[in-house]
């Protein structure tokens, strides 16, 4: 091995092994103890089941390390979430403060949320996760270790010889992860659990793209490209060479075989159906799937039904837009230019990242108007990664960490420049940076007293109806001042109505892939490229979607319902500060959140 020695690999293997038996005997099963020890003892159990998931969120010990997807740690793993979930329910409640109660009623939740997904051969992870992660589809285009290894290692900290030698002892441990993804992959193949193959074509290219024959291009070795100042030069050297090592001897043979694999044999497995009723248990699953992101006890036809309202409200309010454009009752026409008229697309890719920069930068000092708290961690605007940007939505979120001194990131799209329109980047911008995800997700992880698992906690209808809420918010800081880039905003929340309708007639309606595409182009302005990419996200993670348009309406009712109650008292500052003063919860605790905040409001 040029650079290194096997001496050193089996040694560092060695050790890796041994600190993660030594963490799982430390920490062990749940024991007998009061709610604020279970609540600790969970979430270092679970940091150390899950270090990607460390790694990010700045949890200490855990950066040498992946995620274990041996059939024994997927067991124990299980056998942990059950135990758990009988410590809970032997808490006395009633004896709590009502802080803790809260603190119990959310987690308890979580944690029996969690044992029921099992029976859809979920991961036993009580993390609140965006996605429920099914064990037996652990890769598609939007998610899997093609993405979660460059994404991992890219949050990594860099600044001492122990965190180069963390990267490389993680550079050397991705064998063992794709071999146990593999594994996975084709037992769902087995059992007849796979994504449609149409939303597959582009993955094995996502893994293709991680194989280079430089190792310094990779983006897995950036960080040894990029020294601090206090790491001497032979250091330098010595930490290069093994990363080097690792890469050409470990990480390429890997992804090599990975993708192999997938083009090879799995996608050729994959199912043609669409619909998640298709797979075993799939409309339980479903139903299931639609009341986590929702946190609501609504049907799929009652969401439907609410989606076509929506859709019937907003379509009203975009022909008023048109009208004042000049296009009055020519909604095709307008929209045909939206999408095709030079003047809105940029022809580089650093002119769109400096336009997202701008409206970022504009937004920064408008803040103050309209909350009281603002978070203390910075952020920034980035492209999404080449190898991931053709099956990737328009922009999404990476969220910071001030514990280990990492800013938050939005991730804008520069793949197809000609489907990047002007007029949606401000509405976008509004939704991924601030005032939305970067500014309710770091308030989140800096507010004092909170269990760790609040903090990190992600309610898809909370967090993206927040994201969605705060779209509208750009009207009130000044944005969407001309008739393009309202419809850009009226475009991005009808897009979000059309996902309830959408998500819902796949998944439960038999609507078909070209049916459900149709749709969205007869009712948004958004181009063929990003509506194609949408609907195959729908298909892969079905119930996701629908939490932004159902949170934004429950915020955007509760905003109503204290301006009415309060009137010349309602404070604005005071309401998004109320909101998001306890981090992501369901939507129910957010109506009793602010309820009291009224009736307080009204004695004071």
């Amino acid at each position: 091995m040029s650079g290194s020695s096997s001496i050193q690999v089996a040694s560092r293997i060695a050790l890796l092994t041994i600190a993660a038996a030594a963490a799982s005997c430390t920490v062990g099963a749940p024991t007998e103890g009061g709610l604020e020890a279970q609540l600790s003892r969970d979430w270092t159990y679970w940091m150390t089941q899950y270090p990607e998931a460390a790694t990010q969120v700045g949890f200490p010990g855990q950066d040498a390390r992946w995620t274990d997807y041996s059939a024994s740690a997927i067991a124990a793993r299980e056998a942990y979430l059950r135990d758990s979930f009988q410590q809970l329910q032997k808490v006395d409640r009633a004896a709590l403060t009502v802080e803790d109660q809260l603190n119990y009623d959310l987690y308890r939740q979580i944690v029996e949320a969690a044992v029921q997904g099992l029976e859809f051969h979920n991961d036993a992870v009580p993390m609140r996760a965006v996605i429920p992660h099914n064990l037996l589809m652990p890769i598609n285009q939007l998610e899997g270790i093609q993405q979660d290894i460059p994404r991992t290692i890219a949050a990594m900290p860099a600044s001492s010889i122990e965190q180069y030698e963390h990267i490389v002892t993680r550079l050397e441990q991705v064998p063992p992860l794709i071999e146990q993804t593999i594994r996975l992959l084709q037992q769902g193949v087995t059992a007849g659990q796979t994504p449609p193959r149409i939303t597959l074509r582009d993955v094995p290219g996502q893994v293709s793209a991680q194989i280079v024959s430089d190792p310094m291009q990779s983006p897995l070795l950036r960080a040894f490209s990029n020294w601090p100042a206090s790491i001497a030069a032979a250091d330098r050297e010595r930490l290069t060479a093994q990363a080097v090592a690792a890469y050409k001897t470990r990480v390429l043979p890997a992804m090599t075989q990975l993708m192999q694999y997938l083009a090879d044999t799995y996608l050729p497995a994959c199912r043609e159906t669409t619909a998640a009723g298709a797979l075993a248990n799939g409309a339980a699953m479903y139903a299931y799937n639609v009341r986590w992101h929702t946190t609501t006890a609504l049907t799929p036809q009652q969401i439907h039904d609410i989606g076509q309202g929506e859709v019937k409200r907003i379509r009203a309010e975009m022909e008023k837009v048109i009208a004042d454009a000049g296009y009055a009752g020519r909604f095709d026409a307008f929209v045909k230019f939206l999408r095709t008229d030079k003047q809105f697309f940029y022809t580089d890719e650093a002119s769109l990242l400096s336009g997202y920069r701008d409206v970022a930068k504009r937004a920064d000092p408008e803040l103050a108007r309209l909350f009281g708290r603002l978070p203390q961690n910075t952020y920034g605007v980035i492209a999404v990664p080449a190898a991931v940007a053709p099956s990737q939505t328009t922009a999404y979120y990476d969220p910071g960490s001030l514990k280990v001194g990492r800013p938050g990131y939005m991730n804008a799209n520069t793949y197809k420049l000609d489907a990047r329109p002007k007029w949606e980047m401000e509405a976008l911008t509004m939704h991924e940076a601030v005032p939305g995800h970067h500014l309710q997700i770091s308030i989140a992880q800096e507010i004092e007293g909170l269990p760790d698992f609040r903090k990190n906690s992600s309610y898809t209808a909370f967090v993206e109806g927040w994201g969605l809420y705060a779209e509208r918010l750009g009207e009130e800081m000044g944005f969407y001042r001309t008739p393009y880039a309202k419809f850009g905003q009226l475009t991005y929340e009808m897009w979000r109505a059309v996902r309830l309708v959408v998500d819902t007639g796949l998944h439960s309606m038999n609507w078909t892939r070209q049916q459900a595409i149709e749709f969205f182009l007869a009712n948004t302005a958004k181009t063929e490229q990003d509506i194609t990419v949408e609907v195959d996200r729908y298909i892969v993670w079905p119930g996701q979607a629908l939490g932004y348009k159902m949170g934004q309406l429950k915020i955007s009712e509760l905003r109503a319902k204290a301006e009415q109650a309060l009137g010349p008292r309602f404070d604005i500052r005071a309401f998004h500060d109320t909101v998001l003063g306890a981090g992501a919860v369901p939507l129910d605790v957010l109506t009793q959140r602010v309820d009291a905040w009224i009736a307080a409001t009204k004695k004071s």
